[in-house]
């Protein structure tokens, strides 16, 4: 059977604009690439762990068996669903398999006919197919301007308004200004959503993300936590009431219709959050290399070329899809597992590179990586 032409001339348009996706072979390159921020997917502990506390409640199930409103709902959801809402100070926790299924099922069901979201223009792309699936208008507003979502908020009065952000960017890897945002949301009565997806294990004593960083969190009306990155395993949480919860188990189709996560991922999860209380080391190297980077930066000149961050991801556009990719193919070659974002992920002319720090880099690697970098762009 032949493929079809419409879709076999947009990938020929994804090779013309340098932008055509594969899928690459794992490398034994330095990883500023990957989103284990603190080192955990890589966890021998953890993996012992996690092994061990399945041997000890003599759990053998390899699978969940079905979705969780039939047969799946094993008993390690509700043992780390309550550890999860009591870390995150929330009064409620509920586990989706992805960070992606937890931002789909939210936003298609939680915003009805007649709301309004309201959402920041550099949300992620599983806000965005929520908000497509849902029944609720949506406009966005200009990037951390908050004067634009109050002039968007006074347009729709007597309106039940959801506004939405990231606390850390995935892309340019900056944050919002949390305080001012809330004083907006409580100011018009909104309901403030935000997803921590890259707040988690990087921000906070115990990396509880930058919501109880700042002591917000009795504020906010849900949170979506996502596991695969600061907690190196996979699946995410939505914090919120236990009213939130319950609309959730009957109205999210991404809850609903799915088979639930097996048994050892929820015990990863559950003994990763266990590292996140008593793992302060990671933490501390991590905050420390943030720092160190910004300070190289500046040392090299190479400050302005990147966007303003204080969080793990560094991002340094380089406009054009061609010139970004060569770029990174250079640092590749001297070792440096690098990654170029390309247009349509990013806007054009917003082509990046995007550096990822760990807790495990050290100085010398990120000062040798920046100073390759200067050399390949001046």
């Amino acid at each position: 059977m032949n493929f079809p032409k419409n879709l076999t001339d947009k990938l020929e348009t994804r090779k013309q604009n340098k932008s055509l996706r594969i899928l690459t072979q794992p490398n034994d390159l330095i990883d500023f690439s990957s989103n284990d921020y603190i080192g955990f997917s890589k966890s021998e502990a953890i993996f012992n762990e996690t092994h061990q506390f399945l041997v000890d409640h003599n759990i053998k199930n390899n699978g969940a068996t079905g979705s969780r409103l039939i047969s799946g709902n094993h008993i390690l959801y509700s043992q780390a669903e309550n550890f999860i809402a009591e870390f995150h100070q929330s009064e409620s926790a509920l586990l989706f398999n992805s960070g992606y299924d937890a931002n789909v099922g939210f936003f298609s069901s939680v915003p009805q006919k007649g709301d309004l979201i309201l959402y920041d223009e550099l949300c992620h792309a599983s806000i965005r197919d929520g908000i497509q699936l849902s029944y609720a208008k949506s406009y966005k507003f200009k990037h951390n301007d908050f004067e634009d979502l109050e002039l968007l908020i006074q347009r729709n009065p007597n309106t039940l308004i959801y506004i939405v952000t990231e606390s850390v960017f995935s892309m340019d890897g900056d944050c919002p200004n949390m305080e001012e945002l809330v004083s907006v949301s409580n100011k018009h009565s909104c309901y403030l959503v935000v997803d921590e997806a890259h707040a988690l294990g990087v921000f906070g004593e115990k990396g509880e993300g930058l919501i109880q960083y700042l002591h917000l969190q009795d504020k906010i009306f849900a949170r979506i936590m996502t596991f695969g990155k600061g907690l190196g395993c996979h699946g995410a949480v939505i914090l919120g009431s236990n009213e939130l919860k319950s609309y959730l188990v009957n109205f999210a189709r991404s809850f609903i219709y799915t088979t639930g996560l097996s048994p050892h991922s929820v015990a990863t999860i559950l003994m990763g959050y266990h590292h996140l209380e008593k793992d302060k080391n990671a933490l501390e190297s991590l905050r420390d290399n943030i720092i160190f980077f910004n300070q190289v930066k500046k040392m090299l000149y190479v400050s302005p070329l990147f966007i303003r961050s204080k969080s793990a991801i560094q991002s340094v556009i380089i406009p054009g899809n061609e010139k970004v990719k060569d770029i990174a193919n250079l640092l590749q070659q001297n070792g440096f597992d690098v990654k170029a974002v390309l247009s349509p992920t990013v806007p054009v002319g917003q082509e990046r590179l995007r550096f990822c720090l760990h807790s495990y880099n050290t100085k010398e690697e990120m000062t040798k990586l920046l100073t390759l970098l200067s050399s390949f762009v001046f």
